[in-house]
This record gives C-alpha cells, sequence and structure tokens, in this order.
C-alpha cells in the first residue's frame, strides 16, 4: 500500500460518497475510483460496495478503516513533534505534570522570582516522552537512586466530615468506609488507580458519587457531608476548613511515592539540572515542614 493510496481510502471511508472525497481531495473522480480499485486489487479484497448514489465499507474495509486511522494520526502528528524537540533547545523547560500540580506551580513561581529568563510550559499527557522534566506518581517506584530522578513517599490520609460517625477519631480501617461515598479528583489517572488499590486490599470497591478537577472543590463537598474523599499529605496542603478531618489510615499501608525525574534533551542542560535541584528541594522542604 502507498501512503497516497491509504489517505484517498480513508477520506472515502469518512465520506462515503466518491465525488465528494474528490473535491475534498482535490483529484477528480475518476483518479479516485481508479486509486481504489488498484488498492482493492493489490489487497485481493472489496473494500466498499455501492449502496443509491453513496458507497458503504465492506467488513474487509471496515477493517482496513481500523487499522490504517491510529497509523495516519500518529504520522501526522510527527511534524509537531520535531517542532517540540527543537524548542526544547531553548530557554525554555517543558513540564510533563501528571501529579502534584498545585506544588509544582507553587515552586514554579518562587523559581520565576530569581530567574524571570526562564519560561515554561506545562503539560500533562502520560503518552509523551517530550519532556525535560516530569512529575509523576506510582503506588511502588523502583527507581530510586538513580542520577536524573528523585522519589519521595507520601502517606495518604481519609478526609471525612466532622460528623458523629468520625466524632473524636483520628484513625480509621479503611474497610470501615466501605459503604461510604467517595468524592475524588478527576483526571489524576494513575492517583485514581493506586486509591482504588487502597480499597482493593481493603476487600472493597469504592463507591464513586462525585469527581472534581479541583481538590478545593473536593475538600468543600466532604465538608458539606456529602462523602469522604482520599487526601495526600503535603502535596494538597492542610485543611483549614473547620467541618473537614483527615484520619490517618491504619490499614492497608497508604502511601504513595511522587518521582521527579528529567530528560537531557538539550546540549546545554544546565537550566533543567538547575530547576530540577530547586523542584526536589522545595517538595523535600515542603514535606518535612508538614
Amino acid at each position: 500500500m502507498e501512503l497516497m493510496q491509504i489517505r484517498y481510502f480513508l477520506e472515502a471511508a469518512k465520506t462515503k460518497h466518491m465525488t465528494n472525497s474528490a473535491k475534498n481531495l482535490h483529484i477528480t473522480q475518476p483518479a479516485l475510483t481508479q486509486a481504489i480499485r488498484r488498492l482493492e486489487k493489490d489487497l485481493g479484497v472489496p473494500l466498499f460496495a455501492a449502496k443509491g448514489r453513496n458507497i458503504v465499507l465492506t467488513e474487509y474495509g471496515r477493517y482496513l478503516q481500523r487499522k490504517l486511522e491510529p497509523l495516519i494520526e500518529q504520522m501526522d502528528a510527527i511534524p509537531e513533534q520535531l517542532k517540540m524537540m527543537v524548542a526544547l533547545e531553548s530557554e525554555t523547560i517543558h513540564m510533563n505534570v501528571l501529579a502534584a500540580s498545585g506544588l509544582v506551580m507553587e515552586a514554579i513561581i518562587e523559581y520565576k522570582k530569581e530567574h524571570e529568563e526562564i519560561n515554561f510550559q506545562l503539560q500533562q499527557n502520560s503518552e509523551s516522552e517530550l519532556y525535560d522534566i516530569a512529575v509523576t506518581t506510582k503506588l511502588f517506584y523502583q527507581g530510586a537512586g538513580e542520577e536524573n530522578s528523585f522519589a519521595c513517599a507520601e502517606e495518604i490520609y481519609l478526609a471525612v466530615p466532622k460528623n458523629q460517625r468520625y466524632q473524636g477519631r483520628t484513625s480509621v480501617r479503611l474497610a470501615e468506609a466501605a459503604e461510604e461515598g467517595f468524592i475524588s479528583l478527576l483526571g489524576s489517572r494513575e492517583f485514581r488507580y493506586i486509591c482504588d488499590r487502597f480499597c482493593q486490599h481493603a476487600g472493597f470497591t469504592p463507591k464513586i458519587i462525585f469527581e472534581s478537577d479541583n481538590p478545593a472543590a473536593v475538600k468543600n463537598m466532604i465538608a458539606a457531608n456529602m462523602g469522604i474523599g482520599f487526601w495526600p499529605e503535603f502535596t494538597w496542603g492542610s485543611i483549614e476548613n473547620e467541618q473537614v478531618r483527615l484520619l490517618k489510615i491504619e490499614e492497608p499501608v497508604c502511601q504513595r511515592d511522587i518521582i521527579i525525574n528529567y530528560n537531557r534533551n538539550k546540549t546545554d542542560s544546565r537550566n533543567v539540572i538547575d530547576f530540577y535541584e530547586f523542584l526536589t528541594g522545595f517538595f523535600s522542604d515542603r514535606k518535612y515542614s508538614c
């Protein structure tokens, strides 16, 4: 299969109309029809069938469409990825922040006070490898001690409303909360996975009643006695709301690892390493001051 044939086929599969497809491709309809027929001959299967004035995909055509679409999407993304690689050579530090985003932003703001010339570009993409510094989280991290990697353990508490059920409590077994409704943070897949594993070890599947992308919203809903939630010890900060309290989870052990690592993408990585050292120090200071 030639690349041109693939693009012609996918356009026809999308519009299901040869004339419209030819217009979109800026070619004549006979040229498009000939290209599709040649592709069908090369593959030895019919890809389209006539349906009135339109066309429909055969079973073989649907299969080929499913296989080719993600490949073309990846191929079309390459130029932008190459541009990003070029940008990595500038004074911009590219960060992939998949955990502790609030604390990372605090660190960036503090760092910028003394380094105004450094710019930051943030993304949240678990599939991307194009970054200078990444902040992620894992249940168990095995790479501690590597030159370009930092990890610190963070205890996870159970945030509960100040109601009669938890009155006077400072700790709790997670199994005691099996029938409670959980309010969780939306978008943080790894943190959600970690919390689900905690519940799994405690013998139940959490009943998620609401998800929010804002820790403050999670806190406010818990304060309103609408449910309970997991609360990272230092990356989310303390709870000042008088209607919410944090309980230590006695069993199982509930903690995660925050991992910060950097790539040597640049000819000169001094700015990246300097901020990496600042960021890891910032996390360490925050952790041990809590």
